[in-house]
């Protein structure tokens, strides 16, 4: 099956959108650093259940959300606190705490999962909201391949600035050496880096959807885009304050 062909789109859609939603459905699909593959698809499943959770709906509304209990809506065997983890993603992000965060390995979600599950979920998101955007149906999920999750964690990795440990701005060696694109690194990069291969999606999407951090510095406009940088980020931070996003 041909994953994000595209091929009833009004609009012309750049071929460097298709392929890199092709490939991280590709990689979606097989087993990461903390989850299987099923897992995973499991976790873009949920974060398409929490657009439309009901109780989802009502902790945000609520004066706090870790006063309110309740079921959210489900379709996966995924433990409830990685259920939970999704949905407050999704749809109550800006109240997530460190002392949450914290409590995530006591609830048999350790911090590593917890990063690549945000990973998955960023950039799930996504795409769907892309498609959402353009009026399309959301592409289906693809089927798990077979596999065991690597479990690998940067040696690097340390604890300081934000809810979970991260890798240092300088200085990175190893599988990582060449991880900050150009050198350049903040931590907006560094929140996912706990699992570097949950980074390195990100910002491949991101550069396709959005702009490459080496594309960050030119001010102007790109060849391959249809709108100037100006107006790129006028879009960015319109969106940015509805959602309530720190940057």
């Amino acid at each position: 099956m041909t994953f994000f062909d595209y091929n009833d789109s009004p609009y012309p859609i750049r071929e460097d959108i298709k392929k890199e939603h092709r490939d991280f459905w590709q990689r979606l699909a097989q087993a990461g650093s903390w989850w299987t593959a099923a897992e995973r698809i499991a976790i873009a499943q949920e974060s398409r259940n929490a657009s439309s959770c009901e109780f989802c709906e009502e902790r945000k509304a609520a004066l706090s959300p870790y006063t309110l209990e309740g079921n959210h809506h489900s379709s996966t065997p995924l433990s409830a606190t990685a259920i939970d983890a999704v949905h407050r993603i999704v749809a109550d992000q800006t109240r997530i705490t460190q002392a949450w965060v914290e409590s995530l390995p006591d609830n048999d979600l350790s911090i590593e999962s917890y990063v690549e599950l945000a990973g998955i979920v960023v950039c799930v998101f996504s795409i769907d909201e892309f498609h959402r955007s353009l009026g399309f149906e959301l592409e289906l999920l693809p089927d798990p391949t077979a596999g065991e999750p690597s479990r690998y964690r940067p040696a690097q990795a340390e604890s300081g600035t934000g809810f979970v440990p991260m890798l240092p701005k300088e200085g990175l060696t190893g599988p990582e050496e060449n991880l900050w694109p150009g050198g350049r690194s903040a931590n907006v990069l560094r929140a996912l880096s706990l699992v570097p291969a949950a980074l390195r999606d990100w910002l491949a999407l991101c550069s396709a959807q959005y702009l490459s951090v080496e594309g960050m510095a030119n001010m102007v406009k790109q060849d391959d885009r249809s709108i100037n940088r100006m107006q790129m980020e006028l879009i960015a931070a319109r969106v940015s304050a509805i959602n309530e996003c720190f940057y």
